[in-house]
């Protein structure tokens, strides 16, 4: 096990991460920016490190920086949490070249789950099912992207193959848009991700957003954590997450859980990662893998009993996993409302100084937070403040504590997303279950 790592990121991650370390034994150092020498894990860590200025590309993706830490503490590895660097196989491969371990994938692993073609070939080889669509990067040829376009059917999708994140996708309806829509996208993601190649897919109408959690080491294990759903979304980004999905039976459960965890073995991935889908008439089809620990962790922990973090740890350090697919029981239900700081009817983003914080409590709550009484939060960063998870035996148990927890839950001197939380845990459709990715924003008319 390491002696002691570098935590390359910021807030309730960068806190998640360090207590597992403690846990371990791992001694941890903080990076930080100077608009972040305050935060919680920073002022709780063995040793520090300021890396630059507030803004990300000066601190957070500053590469030599980062690496530089890691060499000045005699660190041995780099845990980059989400975000930022996370998926950034460079990055990646820097670390390992500098003699450090990077925990995660390979930056092979990365490179190619990140470029959406070669993903989707990959899971075509796994048995993974995917959206129907060109089967590779879209030609130059005309005629020929009009006969894919024919073959899948209208509506479709124009997607950049280095794109994520909602970015750099056109949904088309009709043929006559068709050749237009592919040069427009073609273009703004050579522009956006330094990646002109796009290709086609079947643009699902109402699909639910279902993700399989998947863990792997170097010695040939992987298994499958059961599934999320992420569907409760605004502007692609996700608001709400639990596990398992209503709905999904343990036999579903199993399959398509299976076939994640042998792509897994197909490809060499070691380490945590997430399988994300697209849910439509009882049928899946991948979408894309992240290949990190995701914000959502937290359900999935609830309902197996597995730290993913102390098991990332474990992984990267070389050990195999602590359990096997045998050991995986699915018990109970957990739900998780993204805390931000920003207005609930604008959206706005609400820095500022937090005058008074009080975190709820009780059976089954879980509170992943950065953020303290007289804490500032940065006008630079990402708006999300902390993360509150509840679990119960049921689902209607989970959303029950859900709802007293957020009553409970104070935040003072800044704006923040409580009440939005309270009205989606409220609402008679999400009670339910199953509601579609097109939801919440249909909810609040955008």
């Amino acid at each position: 096990m390491f002696e002691k790592i570098v935590i390359a990121n910021r807030g309730e991650i960068a806190l998640r991460i360090q207590r597992a370390c403690r846990e371990l034994g791992i001694k941890t150092v903080a990076v930080h920016s100077d608009a972040d020498k305050n935060l919680k894990h920073v002022l709780l860590a063995d040793e520090s490190v300021c890396i630059g200025p507030a803004p990300s590309i000066d601190s957070y993706l500053n590469v030599p920086a980062l690496i530089s830490a890691a060499e000045v503490t005699d660190s041995q590895a780099i845990h980059p949490g989400y975000g930022f660097l996370s998926e950034n196989a460079d990055f990646a491969e820097r670390v390992e070249e500098s003699g450090f371990v990077f925990i995660g994938p390979s930056p092979e692993s990365i490179r190619t789950m990140g470029d959406k073609v070669q993903a989707i070939k990959a899971m075509v080889k796994a048995g993974v099912p995917t959206v129907p669509g060109s089967d590779g990067a879209l030609g130059n040829d005309p005629d020929k992207n009009m006969r894919i376009g024919q073959r899948i059917s209208y509506p479709v999708i124009i997607k950049a193959s280095g794109g994520g994140g909602g970015r750099g996708m056109r949904v088309v309806r009709s043929e006559a848009s068709l050749l237009n829509a592919i040069s427009v996208t073609k273009t703004e993601a050579g522009a956006t991700f330094d990646n002109d190649e796009v290709y086609m897919e079947k643009f699902l109408e109402t699909p639910r957003h279902i993700e399989i959690q998947v863990i792997a080491d170097e010695h040939g294990n992987a298994v499958h954590l059961g599934e999320r759903d992420c569907s409760m979304q605004r502007r692609h980004q996700k608001v709400v997450e639990e596990a398992p999905a209503p709905g999904i039976s343990e036999e579903t459960r199993n399959k398509i859980g299976e076939r994640c965890a042998e792509a897994c073995r197909q490809i060499g991935y070691r380490g945590a990662g997430t399988f994300e889908f697209l849910y439509e008439n009882g049928e899946f089809y991948f979408i894309e893998m992240n290949t990190r620990i995701q914000v959502e962790h937290p359900v999935t922990e609830f309902i197996t009993g597995i730290d993913l973090v102390r098991e990332q740890l474990r992984v990267a350090s070389g050990l195999p996993l602590s359990f096997s697919q045998n050991d995986i029981k699915i018990k109970g239900h957990a739900i998780e409302c993204r805390i931000n700081a920003e207005d609930s009817k604008t959206f706005l983003p609400s820095p500022g100084r937090i005058e008074t914080y009080h975190a709820p409590g009780g059976p089954g709550v879980r509170v992943d937070s950065h953020i303290y009484s007289g804490y500032s939060v940065p006008p630079y960063y990402d708006s999300m403040i902390g993360k509150l998870i509840t679990y119960g035996n049921t689902r209607d148990i989970a959303i029950a504590r859900m709802n007293t927890a957020l009553s409970e839950m104070v935040v003072q001197g800044i704006n923040t997303n409580i009440a939005l939380q309270q009205d989606i845990i409220s609402d008679s459709s999400f009670k339910a279950g199953g509601t579609n990715i097109h939801y919440l924003e249909k909810k609040l008319g955008l």
